[in-house]
Formats: structure tokens, C-alpha cells, sequence
């Protein structure tokens, strides 16, 4: 059926990305205010911005042959969205764990926290 979803520290990223060896997408599955609040540049990768509640009238915005990793504040909605991509048939997905908080400490402090 479908494997398990990786969970990747925000500082691993990148080779996460490496590994799958094609072009990948952060999915971040915030609210806008949050998004406005504090946001991951795309570097090497692309950022999409879907709020988690639209994803399921927004998946055919997403592309199911590119790597996903799902991203949200602490890795708790992220989650329930990478399990949701999963189920319905996309083939590489991971959840950012410690969502953008974690991202601020370990990679980008100019990220603000919330």
C-alpha cells in the first residue's frame, strides 16, 4: 500500500530533498495571518501556501510526481495533511517535524517565532 511518512527535522531538509533527487515542494498548510507572520524561503525547492481546510478541494493544485514535505507551526497539521496526500496517492511525502518553530531554531533564525 503506502509506506510511512518521514519525519524530517527542518535542518535535514535539505537532504531529504537531495535523496528523493528531483526538484521538491514545501507544502505549508497555515493560515495566511500565519504565513504573513512568518514564512521559509523557497531555496532550492518551491513553497506552495494551501491552508490545511482547503486542501481537499485543492489537491489537483498539487503535484503528485514531486516530493512533498508539509509543513505547519509545530508538525501536528502538517501531519494529518502528509497521512491525507498519502491516502490519496501521492508517493513522497514527509512531515516536517517541529513545523516552522523548529525551522527558526535550526535553520533560519530571521524566521520569526510565534
Amino acid at each position: 500500500m503506502h509506506g510511512m511518512i518521514d519525519q524530517i527535522r527542518p535542518e535535514a531538509l535539505k537532504a531529504w530533498f537531495v535523496q528523493q533527487g528531483e526538484s521538491a515542494l514545501v507544502l505549508d498548510v497555515r493560515e495566511p495571518w500565519e504565513v504573513q507572520t512568518a514564512s521559509v524561503q523557497a531555496d532550492g525547492f518551491d513553497v506552495v501556501c494551501i491552508p490545511m481546510n482547503t486542501i481537499p478541494g485543492r489537491l489537483d493544485e498539487l503535484p503528485r510526481d514531486t516530493p512533498i514535505a508539509c509543513l505547519c507551526h509545530h508538525g501536528m497539521r502538517s501531519q494529518q495533511v502528509a497521512a491525507f496526500l498519502v491516502h490519496h496517492g501521492f508517493e513522497t511525502v514527509a512531515n516536517i517535524a517541529g513545523g516552522i518553530d523548529a525551522w527558526s531554531v535550526q535553520v533560519d533564525t530571521q524566521v520569526p517565532r510565534y
